[in-house]
């Protein structure tokens, strides 16, 4: 690979008008490395489209929410089972057994300086779950939130065995500041879809309790962040935070060598492997829960061939996994069956290999000819100008043309802005293949299952039985973890014989960071990076 070499003019028009927050010192270096009060983000962030903790939906976005609010319970890297306490010191029971009781954490104050009460959760989530947008659908259990005193609150359920303790650990269930929010236009009563405007402010600002607070966000640019002096751990290691996009990985290899950055989110593994020689630099590694994968219609309208489940699956049988792990990726990387990543419950590389699609081009031909389809057809797989775990999807969607043309189907690529291409995605209104992610808001199983019977499906055109539907909520209320597993890897025998979604890979984060960093601690758990407990060596 050739790095070019970049003039301080080049440099600064790459990396945008964050250039002029963090001047170039002599030499090149970023002034970011020479102060000790800033830490410098390096990531492709084109994907954010909102940063209000309800309405956002997409794979950056969380890990500057982790940073701006709390929940009231997190997880951490080393266990993604038991929820942690964090606003929320215990929790329990309530009453009657239909739901949790959870003791708030006295004394936990807002950016502004106002005192977390109970009202301020149920503000929170009564907006959450009015609103109607698809974090609601996270925790679609929650009928509705009571407050029993000032520093306890009831979560009461519709279905009491529903699991909801770790989704409820995920930054869409940010606790915001009520005061703050009615200020701006937000809205907590049945009327909240319709009338509340909080978002616009919530996109250049910040409202909850976490270690830092948002305070500018220029799409495509930078987000930047600001100490919070009250937080109730303790004020972290950084005056500030830069979040600064760079969309094009060999950018971000020269601003992490360089020094413009402390961190480099988006290499590639040829990039990773020339690092082992820089003594200034070590690569951070953690399997994430997050995969990649290709979405595909069987809508007649949309592509008649998609709509034959025997094309689909020919499909299937047509891609090289093998090759898209061990030759884009680098060995990078897993892959699970279908939506349950490698490490939860009843999904491992076992059940993977036993349950998913593998390639076998004469099978993939022979299905194709079933289809009355053996001189094969055309499709359109589309995807964002953007790159994931270390790839853009422009070479992966390449990747995959290659493939699908050794058994004769005729790929047309359609690279499109992110916005568009989720606009495109979530109103069903796809030509043929999508490529895109999906990164848990929270490590529960139910929520990667539920939201394809319940979202995914309707964006590609299936008309999910009600049996699937039932086998979902009965293995996610199954108390019996050894029962429920057997019931997930049957749940993914179902949705892989359906063959509307591909899972490609599941990446292993491999993040460079500079040697100045000593803690930086990646997570799992659906934001990639506690930003709050980066310290400097």
């Amino acid at each position: 690979m050739t790095v070019m070499s970049l003039s301080r003019r080049d440099l600064a028009r790459l990396l945008g008008a964050s250039a002029a927050v963090l001047p170039l010192l002599p030499g090149g270096r970023a002034l970011a490395q020479s102060r000790r009060d800033t830490l410098v983000l390096g990531i492709d962030i084109s994907d954010t489209v909102t940063l209000d903790p309800v309405r956002q939906a997409q794979y950056t976005p969380p890990l500057t929410l982790a940073a701006c609010y709390d929940t009231l319970m997190t997880l951490e890297a080393n266990d993604l089972v038991n929820p942690k306490p964090s606003l929320a010191t215990k929790w329990e029971r309530r009453p009657g057994g239909d739901g949790w009781r959870f003791t708030l954490r006295q004394g936990v104050k807002f950016v502004s300086g106002a005192t977390m009460t109970a009202e301020d959760v149920k503000f929170s989530f009564d907006r959450l779950i009015n609103m109607k947008d698809q974090t609601q659908q996270y925790i679609k259990a929650v009928e509705r939130v009571e407050v029993v005193d000032a520093n306890t609150v009831d979560f009461v359920l519709n279905s009491p065995n529903a699991p909801i303790l770790s989704i409820l650990c995920n930054p869409g269930c940010a606790i915001l500041e009520k005061a703050v929010l009615l200020q701006h236009g937000g809205v907590q009563g049945v009327e909240a879809k319709d009338q509340d405007k909080a978002t616009d402010w919530l996109n250049g600002n910040s409202a909850g309790t976490g270690p830092y607070r948002l305070t500018r966000w220029e799409r495509n640019g930078q987000i930047l962040l600001q100490r919070n002096p009250n937080h109730w751990r303790g004020a972290p290691a950084f005056e500030r935070v830069v979040i600064r996009h760079l969309s094009d990985s060999a950018a971000q290899l020269l601003a992490v060598r360089r020094g413009d950055v402390h961190a480099a989110f988006n290499l590639i593994p040829e990039q990773i492997a020339t690092l082992r020689s820089d003594p200034n630099l070590r690569v951070d590694r953690l399997p994430s829960l997050d995969h990649v994968y290709m979405a595909l219609t069987q809508n007649p309208a949309a592509n008649p061939a998609l709509a034959k489940k025997e094309v689909r699956h020919a499909i299937g049988h047509a891609i090289d996994y093998d090759g898209i792990l061990n030759n884009l990726l680098g060995g990078a990387a897993l892959r699970a069956a279908h939506f349950l990543p490698i490490g939860v419950n009843g999904s491992t590389e076992a059940v993977a290999r036993e349950v998913g699609f593998s390639q076998d081009l004469n099978k993939a031909r022979q299905l194709l000819q079933a289809a009355g389809l053996a001189e094969g057809f055309e499709m359109e797989i589309a995807y964002g100008q953007a790159a994931v775990a270390g790839i853009s999807y422009q070479v992966l969607g390449q990747k995959l043309q290659s493939d699908l043309a050794r058994v004769g189907i005729r790929v047309r690529l359609n690279p499109m802005d992110q916005v568009n291409l989720r606009t495109v995605y979530t109103q069903g209104r796809m030509a043929g293949g999508v490529l895109t992610f999906w990164n848990p808001p929270a490590v529960s199983n139910d929520l990667w299952a539920s939201a394809v019977v319940e979202r995914v499906a309707r964006r590609v055109g299936w008309d999910v039985p009600a049996e699937m539907t039932a086998l979902t909520k009965r293995a996610a209320e199954e108390q019996d973890l050894a029962k429920a597993a057997d019931l997930w890897v049957e749940w993914q025998r179902k949705a892989v014989d359906q063959a509307n979604h591909f899972i490609l890979f599941q990446p292993i984060y491999q993040i460079a960071v500079r040697n100045t960093v000593k803690d930086f601690p990646l997570t799992a758990a659906g934001w990639q990076l506690d930003t709050g407990k980066v310290t400097l060596a």
